[in-house]
């Protein structure tokens, strides 16, 4: 072998680049060298680039593999799809040598296919694109599930081109696409590119390259998908047990909380023992109110109010109380329900109670009506007749007069409900012109004066009072604590009375009375007293209230002693009111209306639903009667007075 040949091996061994390769046979044809010389050098160039490229494809074989083994150990230890996803796109551009890859997949729900890695690209329009199904090179490969590869994209028509892919390959600059299927069996769920931003021929051994990076992508999204499957299986087994076992404490906490209850009703216990058993069985405070019942549901369900939950106790629509839970601002549905059922069980106890206390009522109810019409019974009787039922009426005491107002109420004392039983013709009858309005509302006025009754019976009970149904409402005589006043013990008896029944109650209370036992005389006085008092406010608009007669001011003195009130009205009106008699006309209700609404002819019209001419005639009439100064401030005030209290003698005597 010459010095020349064996500058070859040299070139080999040190990985000259392949025009390196020219320079011996160069050199020798320089030096003279004959023909069969030249001849051999160019013999062992040739032998020499085969070799070097038989070296070279066995290094770049070995880096892909090496690369493919990279990325199965990578699998192995999956714990990030992303990073696997970006490992191997990473490895494509750099085995492949382009300057860009990317990784897209397809969207089931959206019919197209979208870019999940970029690697190398440099277009923010590029990196966000999708294609849709058979759009672009990539949405060809998704559709037809094989390689493709074009050398010049934008002059490549095999593939369909919309303006959306063309813009942003536009603005990535690339030119050479190689793009490979990723597939799961049969089933194409991504594309795998490699790109240029040069013209570009890509190789069989290239497509195949990528094509294996393209499968070990598939196997990491499935690997991925399986793993998410089974932390969702997992996660819905520990839910499933979870379930399990809140169930099994649901049923022993059930199964405590009926041993316990029962045990409290067979052994006679009252509402407070069930609170007290319901307390150790919830871990809480459990307290029953029968005061200040705002915040009670009205549908049996407990309801949270604050930190409190708050379950009503209640029967047949009337509300008796309370259970409040007391230290628990997150109750799960189990105690919810534990808390309600108490509730029931509490409303039943209670039920019982007064079935039991219904005769000592009515005790109570014929002493007070003793009290009411016979005023010459022996002193010793009624206190012995009180004592048995722990009243002292030796202390001074309030009498009360309650009854239940519609929302509506009017001036007259007739609410919805009152008007509702006074329509006779038209919307009060059916279409077989039966009137049933009218009995519907005899009945439910029946039923609420049978509940008002009940109210003030058990509320008296408690206050060591007494009460009995009267007049279509309730009369309760209540002793007067040092520190209260009449007026303190209606508004009081009002707010209460209200909140068991959810309805408005209106009290009149009487000045108070000093010892009903020695002296049962003045109750009856006091009890007209309390029904003025009470009418009283109902004509002023104050239904749900409670008053005694020294809060309505000069409308109370003559509530407190009426005196000659026929005659100041008669003084004051009586001229308009016996026109109306005579004719049939309705001044006074114009009258009415006119100062009602400000002593404005216009908003008189239409209260009145009449012509406005109507109301100039009516109150010229007026005027004629009453004289020119009945507009004066000082004649205003007096026949407005006269008004309210002639529509009260009107409501009293019907």
């Amino acid at each position: 072998m010459s010095h020349d040949q064996a500058s070859y091996l040299e070139l080999l061994a040190r990985g000259a680049a392949a025009e390196a390769y020219d320079r011996p046979l160069l050199l020798a044809r320089a030096s003279g060298a004959g023909p069969d010389e030249l001849a051999a050098l160019d013999q062992a160039k040739q032998l020499a680039l085969r070799v070097r490229a038989e070296l070279e494809g066995r290094r770049r074989r070995e880096a892909e593999l090496s690369a493919l083994f990279e990325t199965a150990h990578d699998l192995a230890g999956l714990r990030d799809l992303d990073a696997v996803l970006r490992a191997i796109v990473q490895r494509a551009r750099s085995l492949l040598g382009t300057e860009v890859a990317y990784l897209s997949l397809n969207d089931p729900s959206a019919g197209d296919t979208y870019m999940r890695v970029t690697e190398g690209s440099v277009s923010a329009r590029f990196q966000q694109l999708r294609l849709g199904m058979g759009e672009g090179l990539g949405g060809l490969v998704a559709q037809t599930a094989r390689p493709y590869v074009t050398d010049s994209y934008f002059d490549d028509a095999r593939f369909e081109h919309t303006r959306a892919i063309d813009t942003a390959v536009s603005d990535e600059g690339l030119v050479a696409i190689l793009g490979v299927p990723l597939m799961l069996g049969s089933q194409v769920i991504g594309v795998l590119f490699a790109a240029d931003r040069r013209a570009r021929v890509f190789e069989r051994e290239q497509v195949a390259l990528l094509a294996s990076f393209a499968a070990h992508a598939a196997v990491a999204i499935d690997t991925a998908n399986l793993l998410a499957e089974t932390r969702s299986a997992l996660a819905e087994l520990e839910r499933a047990n979870e379930i399990i076992r809140d169930h099994s404490g649901v049923i022993e906490r059930a199964s405590e909380v009926h041993d316990r209850l029962t045990e409290v009703v067979l052994r006679g216990g009252g509402v407070h023992d069930v609170a007290a058993a319901l307390s150790e069985v919830l871990d809480g405070t459990v307290e029953f109110r029968d005061d200040d019942l705002e915040a009670a549901g009205a549908d049996g369900r407990a309801i949270q109010h604050g930190d409190d939950w708050v379950a009503a106790v209640s029967a047949g629509g009337e509300l008796l109380g309370a259970l409040v839970l007391r230290g628990h601002r997150d109750l799960d549905p189990v105690d919810r329900r534990t808390l309600e059922r108490a509730a029931m069980v509490t409303s039943l106890l209670l039920l019982a109670r007064r079935s039991a206390h219904e005769a000592e009522q009515r005790v109570r109810g014929e002493l007070l009506d003793d009290l009411l019409d016979a005023a010459d019974r022996d002193p010793r009787l009624l206190r012995e007749r009180a004592a048995r039922l722990h009243a002292d009426l030796d202390v001074p005491h309030v009498v009360l007069a309650a009854r239940i107002d519609a929302p509506g109420a009017d001036g007259s004392g007739r609410g919805a409900k009152g008007v509702a039983a006074g329509q006779s013709a038209g919307c009060g009858r059916d279409d077989k012109g039966r009137g049933s309005d009218g009995a519907a509302t005899g009945e439910r006025e029946t039923a609420d004066r049978q509940r008002l009754w009940s109210a003030a019976s058990h509320l008296a009970a408690t206050r060591s009072g007494l009460a009995a149904a009267r007049d279509g409402g309730a009369v309760l005589l209540l002793p007067l604590g040092p520190r209260d006043s009449a007026s303190d013990l209606a508004r009081k008896t009002a707010r209460q009375l209200g909140s068991t029944l959810r309805e408005l109650v209106t009290v009149g209370a009487s000045s108070p009375v000093a010892a009903p036992a020695g002296d049962p005389g003045p109750i009856a006085g006091a009890y007209e007293q309390a029904r003025r008092c009470l009418d009283a406010l109902r004509l002023l608009g104050r239904s749900g209230q409670g008053a005694a007669a020294q809060d309505l001011g000069f409308l109370g003195l003559l509530l407190a002693d009426p005196g000659d009130i026929d005659g100041f009205v008669r003084r004051t009106m009586g001229e308009v009111v016996e026109y109306d008699r005579k004719r049939g006309t309705d001044l006074v209700r114009t009258l009415d209306a006119y100062f009602a609404s400000g002593m404005s002819p216009a908003r008189t019209k239409d209260d009145l639903h009449v012509h406005v001419n109507t109301v100039a005639q009516r109150l010229e009439r007026i005027g004629r009667l009453l004289g020119p100064d009945w507009q004066s401030p000082g004649r205003a005030l007096e026949i407005q007075l006269a008004l309210r209290l002639h529509a009260m003698s009107v409501s009293v005597a019907r």
